[in-house]
């Protein structure tokens, strides 16, 4: 599905160098559930955002089920990631003047999903993630994990091939974090590939593999 070649990132600020990625080697398949750990400042949103094309790397070869997507433009990009990458930030980024109901709608009006296609579509989420009291809320009257359960059906809702997450559970509670790693747990046994950022080694256990960066090198990988 994902195969990454020699790839590296690096900031210019006059002539020095700030390297964020350094040859990076990576191939994942459909179906998996990647963890990738290590400690602030290792690469790890960096190469999260370069997977999910939000980012592009300074030189190296990403291959998306054989499309080459170095070379693709930013529309080329974009339709991309729209039709098959749903991205969960740490942070939510629901749109605070939605509604539950709405946020979850916007990626179904950016892929010009009929009507009745698209209520349909929301009634499932609403239903799957149990929150269909809380369809006619904003996101401010939410819980933190009220808010991510949102933004993760928000991200499954065009039934993406994969799901990158960012640091899902890190402004929840407990319990509420350990109801975020069982969705994803249980898309991903419906083959749903994913790949997560995390500092916790608890939600890394619901993951098959764990890729380990160091100053923007994989040091080693435990499967």
């Amino acid at each position: 599905m994902i195969k990454l070649v020699d790839i590296t990132k690096y900031y210019s600020t006059g002539y020095v160098k700030t390297f964020a990625l350094r040859n990076i080697d990576l191939e994942v398949k459909e179906g998996e559930f990647v963890t990738i750990m290590g400690p602030s400042g290792a690469g790890k949103s960096t190469l999260l955002y370069i997977l999910g094309m939000l980012d592009s790397p300074s030189s190296g070869e990403y291959y998306f089920h054989d499309k080459k997507v170095h070379i693709l433009t930013e529309k080329q990009l974009t339709e991309l990631h729209k039709n098959h990458i749903g991205f969960v930030f740490q942070s939510y980024h629901l749109i605070d003047d939605l509604t539950v109901y709405e946020n979850l709608e916007t990626p179904l009006l950016y892929k010009k999903v009929k009507g009745s296609e698209r209520k349909g579509k929301v009634a499932d989420m609403l239903d799957r993630f149990r929150i269909v009291a809380k369809k006619d809320l904003f996101p401010n009257q939410l819980s933190g994990g009220q808010q991510q359960k949102v933004a993760v059906a928000r991200a499954v809702i065009t039934e993406p091939r994969l799901i990158l997450a960012d640091e899902p559970t890190g402004n929840l509670n407990t319990k509420e974090g350990e109801e975020i790693m069982e969705l994803f747990k249980e898309l991903n046994e419906h083959g749903t590939t994913i790949l997560q950022v995390t500092h916790s080694e608890k939600n890394a256990s619901y993951s098959r593999r764990i890729i380990n960066l160091l100053d923007g090198w994989i040091v080693d990988e435990d499967k």
